[in-house]
């Protein structure tokens, strides 16, 4: 390391001593008390990595003093402390580095060197899925499902916990990815094997890594080949933010909760535009806001589009370390350096200088929801009646209901209308980290059993706790009985219905809503309500607070004004109001201090490695490379690396392309890469039974990213997406045009004729391509269709960065245009061309069936030289494994 600045010090916290690059070694040629937050920690990041090459002195002159007013567009690299996964995402890494391995020797390299060279943690959180509810054994008999199901999957994550240095794994049923690293695995400020402490940080293959931001360590979502990259050594190269500053005031009012809190926040950010954009909280609020407060806005930083929402390093901070467990020493070194580093907050502490500054009255919050197919829809309590009244009407539009249905179901006769709560799910690490929400459920469920009101008999209910712990709260409190009278009974530890785990609804509710065309909704405690996720039978989804959930139970529809009509009547024949059995704020923090103990996660996380006898049953034989099965229809070798020799293939032609799919705007890559259910009559289906596979042993798309033949043929196929160049036809379709328009057929299938045709293709896509999931599959099912360009209005962040990182070319219709303003249908063939090193722009010429052509300029959004490095070698990993080759 070069140190310029002579910045490496000695820093003491009780008797040991420690060394750390000083941030006031800049000083007074830089005035550090204006720089944000995560700016300081990214500036610490340079200090330590200063060599001369990657990281030069000029780019911590440039970082240090830039205007975050009006920024140059510089890039700078940054380096994570560690990399974290779950195991939908993680098991596809795991593959790659296993395929590269294979491919290093053929290179001529050794296997040995792919390994990651920074910590990887992997929670195995999102494959058990909601079969069983509302009993005791849920729990148990959704794990033993669950291991049938991933018997392969888990297997080969047992051989990377033993081939691979630096990986762990947390065997499954522990918890959630999310509530696992703030609980336990993050660190806060981070000691190397040289005893050198720096800023914990850490990114992760799932996009609500930003979680972690709300204890003051700066982390985010990236792809699989990004992690990749990270786990590798690689450095990430990124644009020097623009920081938004988010002032908060005031205090939260009676009633309101953090997840109200949330969902008010995103809809103000992304009015305001935060893509790409670092996010920072401060004001004197901030000290009104528990540790998982902050959490649950950090968490959904993706839904408002941010890289992160970051909370600074306070009492509170240490407060929460201490209630999960840390020991005494780390509390200290975390002060400490916080302290010496500038990185400490209190309410006197001067404002740093941002981008923008937008204000946040937490005295202003209401209840709220949102939906009912997108997190920004905010939607206040008193309006959700109205809300879905007028979705309703566009849905008849499209799909007329035929009105209601009698069931029978579980020994029950009801009517099931259009708006019944089919699905009511405590879910998802954005709520269940937070014991006020989840205590807060508990005592709402405790008010309506004593006056006899139970849930609806329609209603599939869930608990999903997010750690053990939460469990060990709410039994400590004496809730876990209540919550269970309403059917919410611990079902799974792990993401479920947030992801899409949902499981299916009874038969009978589920043929009553396919026969009779209703539109039925979920109420979960979720971060995501797109189309299709949740269920692909359930077309309304709105995200709520889980004593909400429990409420949208007990009523059973969301055709109704909760805010004012009774929620139901009580074992007198009184009519009951939600106020009635709503817990004040008093109510909630005295449970949540009387039952949230440090014992309590110290005991939930004390042997959180070991697993039980399921997991530690699993046996591997230890080997340097894996032994491929080609019967497995879950874990395949990827082609990757076919053919690839040391020579970079460069930057390639894109001409003569077919368009495979136009679309509209806020494509996100739950349409483009699926992670639920798998369609029997769809191309993925015909592969698995084709192999032997049963429907009922399908699985989901999430939990077979480990097999490139079913991700390939599921690109594209959710259930929802629009095609235009299919009118009226909703799912994954398109058609071949190519001497004559073709037949309404799979995108898979299209794909396979241009491909065998040797026909390039193209994506035409409007606003947000990519919103959502930091989906690794989103971006190599698109290449292995061979889309080689998607050319939309405006990308999301972490899919814009998979599109390089697999070899796509991302570019933008220049502001104003879009396919719609310039006559594209589909149809047209398009060459690009003006594609080199560097270049911001292209020209695109669309050709037209009757010989006539539409030019026009495109944006190359290729945004650093490192991603010019991956693009010419085809790929990140290409790239890497030729570094590692030579």
């Amino acid at each position: 390391m070069t140190d310029s600045f002579k910045a490496k010090s000695t820093l003491t916290v009780g008797s040991k001593n420690y060394s750390y690059y000083n941030l006031k070694a800049l000083e007074p040629a830089f005035k550090l008390e204006r720089l944000p937050y995560s700016i300081k920690v990214l500036l610490e990041n340079l200090l330590r990595h200063e060599d001369g090459e990657n990281t030069t002195k000029a780019d911590i002159e440039a970082l240090a003093g830039a205007d975050f007013r009006k920024l140059p567009a510089k890039d700078i690299n940054f380096t994570p402390a560690r990399v974290i996964l779950q195991d939908f995402t993680g098991v596809p890494c795991v593959v790659d580095l296993a395929a590269m391995r294979d491919a290093i020797k053929k290179l001529g390299g050794d296997a040995a060197r792919v390994n990651p060279l920074c910590p990887v943690e992997l929670v195995i959180d999102h494959s058990v899925m909601i079969d069983h509810y509302g009993s005791k054994d849920a729990l148990d008999l959704n794990a033993k499902i669950e291991f049938k199901r991933n018997e392969e999957r888990y297997t080969f994550l047992r051989w990377g916990q033993e081939a691979l240095k630096n990986f762990k794994a947390v065997p499954p049923d522990t918890g959630i990815v999310h509530q696992v690293n703030i609980e336990y695995l993050a660190r806060v400020v981070f000691e190397n094997d040289d005893g050198v402490l720096y800023p914990d940080s850490c990114f992760g293959t799932d996009s609500h890594t930003t979680m972690v931001n709300g204890i003051g360590v700066l982390g985010w979502g990236v792809g699989g080949i990004e992690a990749e990259a990270a786990m590798l050594g690689q450095p990430s190269s990124m644009l020097i933010p623009d920081v938004i500053g988010v002032r908060v005031t005031g205090k939260l009012a009676e009633g309101a909760t953090a997840t109200d809190l949330v969902l008010t926040v995103t809809e103000m950010l992304r009015k305001r535009g935060v893509v790409e954009k670092f996010v920072e909280f401060f004001g004197p609020g901030v000290g009104n806001l528990s540790a998982s407060d902050r959490n649950t806005i950090a968490n959904m930083a993706p839904e408002y589009g941010a890289t992160c929402g970051i909370f600074p390093i306070d009492n509170e901070t240490l407060n929460y370390l201490r209630l999960t467990g840390r020991n005494e020493q780390q509390v200290a070194v975390v002060e400490a350096y916080a302290k010496a580093q500038g990185m400490w907050w209190t309410p006197e502490a001067p404002e740093a200088e941002y981008t923008d500054v937008l204000e946040l009255d937490l005295g202003s919050i209401k209840p709220s929801l949102a939906g009912p197919k997108r997190p920004q829809d905010r939607v206040l309590l008193t309006d959700v009646k109205a809300n879905f009244r007028k979705a309703f009407e566009n849905e008849q539009k499209l799909r007329p209901s035929a009105g209601p249905a009698t069931v029978t179901d579980n020994g029950k006769t009801f009517e099931l209308k259009d708006g019944a709560v089919v699905i009511a799910a405590i879910t998802s690490c954005t709520n269940t980290s937070n014991p006020s929400v989840l205590i807060g459920a508990g005592l709402l469920a405790r008010k309506a059993r004593a006056l006899g009101l139970k849930t609806q008999p329609w209603v599939k209910t869930s608990l999903a706790p997010g750690s053990l712990a939460v469990t060990e709260y709410l039994k400590k409190a004496g809730l876990i009985e209540d919550l269970e009278y309403l059917g919410f009974h611990v079902a799974a530890y792990g993401c479920t219905t947030c992801i899409g785990n949902s499981g299916p609804l009874n038969e009978p509710i589920g043929k009553a809503i396919q026969d009779n065309k209703l539109s039925v909704s979920a109420v979960l405690s979720g971060n995501r309500n797109f189309e299709g996720r949740v269920h692909q039978d359930v077309r309304m989804n709105y995200l709520a607070s889980p004593p909400l959930v429990v409420a949208y139970a007990l009523a059973g529809s969301t055709d109704l004004d909760l805010a004012s009509e009774p929620i139901g009547k009580s074992k007198d024949g009184k009519d009951v109001f939600l106020k009635d059995i709503w817990p004040s704020n008093a109510e909630i923090q005295a449970e949540v201090a009387r039952s949230v103990t440090t014992e309590l996660f110290q005991k939930s996380y004390a042997d959180v490695l070991k697993g039980d006898a399921r997991w530690q049953g699993i046996k591997v034989t230890k080997s340097e490379t894996y032994s491929w099965d080609a019967k497995s229809t879950y874990i395949q070798n990827p082609p990757y690396f076919e053919g690839m020799t040391m020579t970079p293939p460069g930057i390639p032609s894109i001409s003569g392309a077919r368009c495979l799919a136009l679309l509209g705007d806020s494509i996100t890559t739950d349409h483009i890469s699926p992670a639920g259910d798998i369609k029997k009559d769809g191309p993925a289906g015909a592969y698995l039974e084709a192999h032997g596979v049963q429907k009922a042993d399908f699985n989901s798309f999430g939990s077979r990213r480990g097999n490139h033949e079913i991700m390939m043929r599921g690109t594209f196929a959710n259930t929802r997406i629009k095609n235009v160049m299919t009118p009226g036809v909703e799912g994954g379709v398109s058609k071949h045009i190519n001497g004559g328009i073709g037949p309404v057929e799979p995108i898979y299938d299209v794909a396979m004729k241009y491909k065998a045709e040797g026909v390039p293709l193209v994506v035409l896509a409007g606003k947000e391509y990519g919103t959502g999931s930091s989906r690794d599959w989103a971006a190599k099912g698109t290449i292995l269709l061979g889309v080689k360009a998607v050319i939309s209005e405006s990308f999301e962040r972490i899919h814009r960065s998979n599109l390089v990182g697999m070899g796509v070319l991302p570019l933008n219709f220049v502001d104003g245009q879009s396919a719609q303003t310039l006559g594209l249908d589909g149809t047209e063939v398009f060459d690009i061309t003006g594609l080199a090193r560097g270049a911001s722009e292209v020209q695109v010429a669309a050709r037209k069936a009757d010989g006539s052509t539409v030019s026009f300029k495109a944006r190359v959004r290729i945004n650093t030289p490192k991603e010019w490095d991956y693009y010419e070698h085809g790929g990140v990993l290409q790239y890497m494994l030729r570094q590692m080759a030579a």
